[in-house]
């Protein structure tokens, strides 16, 4: 059988290829900022799997300690991509990047 953990890193694994591949794949900025929360929650689930303990029934504080804070941060910097992806789509007049660059 397998080990839960192990089941966690694959799906941890798989979050963080389905949100790169989401920020290398997509021109839309906002799905962009949703692909790159996606990997964030992988990289999150990563941190959380480091606390289980194989000895005991309790996990170690400090790994949740710090995803709890890596959420704050990440909720805050997503705010801040929202916001600078509203303002290029009302002053671009749409929501995609540009091929170029030379805008």
């Amino acid at each position: 059988m397998t080990n839960p953990a192990q089941l966690y890193l694959v799906c941890a694994a798989a979050l963080i290829a389905l949100g790169i591949f989401g920020v290398l794949r997509i021109r839309h900025l906002i799905r962009q900022i949703i692909a790159l929360n996606i990997a964030g929650s992988g990289a999150f689930l990563v941190f959380a799997v480091s606390a289980i303990k194989a000895d005991g029934p309790i996990a170690d504080p400090v790994p949740q300690a710090m995803v709890l804070t890596g959420i704050v941060v990440a909720v805050s910097a997503s705010a801040v991509a929202l916001a600078l992806a509203t303002r290029v789509t009302k002053d671009s007049g749409r929501p995609e990047l540009s091929e170029g660059g030379d805008e």
